[in-house]
């Protein structure tokens, strides 16, 4: 893996000290928002979900998470979410954008994470991929690697109990899609603010300071 200094973006990568949280559930079609939203900015995406795949297919195991497979499986998540946080922390060790794509079913950890990242100098949003029940479950069956119904349900209704939460918490950095029908004026309207926050410049006063830090380090080198 390569190191912070290895990397090529830097102090002068437009998205840097930006870090937008994704959330929405099985089917909800974050993927597909996200590279509407972000595709060709150059963002890195944290997603425990692309290493656990891979590690499923070396692994031989199967996608579709039959329940026989439930010991091994969840060895290969322990290590896929591991795999996932070492290259996170060297993306922030550079202060990089950051895509950090979760369900949303956890406030407490997913504020805890932004606080954090606020703390070394980011600027925090959250895109909240929102979808009716019906079209997840929907979504979901056509998936390579679904998931059993009552897990897309169950978590369907968690993360609906957090928009209220993240809304408070993120303010107005909170942009909620309505991602049921695939709306191309709607999703217009979400792209151009996603991109304008990815691009402007760092509100946050500690990431200012980190800035302005490593621009005199390279005047000095």
């Amino acid at each position: 893996m390569k190191t912070f200094h290895d990397l090529q973006e830097g102090v002068y990568d437009p998205n840097i000290l930006k870090a937008f949280f994704l959330a929405g559930g099985p089917g909800s079609g974050k993927s597909y928002v996200i590279g509407r939203t972000t595709g060709g900015l150059g963002m890195k995406i944290v997603n425990s979900d692309d290493a656990f795949e891979k590690l499923l297919k070396d692994a031989g195991l199967s996608l579709k998470m039959p329940p026989e497979e439930e010991e091994p499986r969840s060895a290969v998540r322990t290590r896929a979410k591991k795999l996932t946080a070492k290259r996170q922390a060297n993306y922030v060790e550079g202060r990089l954008g950051l895509i950090i794509d979760g369900t949303g079913r956890e406030f407490d950890r997913i504020s805890k994470q932004a606080r954090e990242l606020e703390i070394l100098g980011y600027d925090v949003y959250m895109i909240f991929v929102n979808t009716s029940i019906d079209v997840a479950l929907q979504r979901n069956e056509k998936r390579a690697r679904s998931v059993p119904s009552s897990i897309v349900t169950n978590s369907w209704k968690a993360v609906q109990n957090n928009i209220g939460k993240f809304s408070n918490f993120f303010k107005n950095g909170f942009i909620i899609v309505d991602n049921n029908d695939k709306d191309e004026d709607m999703m217009k309207i979400v792209i151009k603010r996603v991109r304008s926050l990815a691009t402007k410049k760092v509100q946050n006063g500690r990431g200012k300071a980190w800035i302005s830090q490593q621009l005199q380090m390279k005047k000095r080198a």
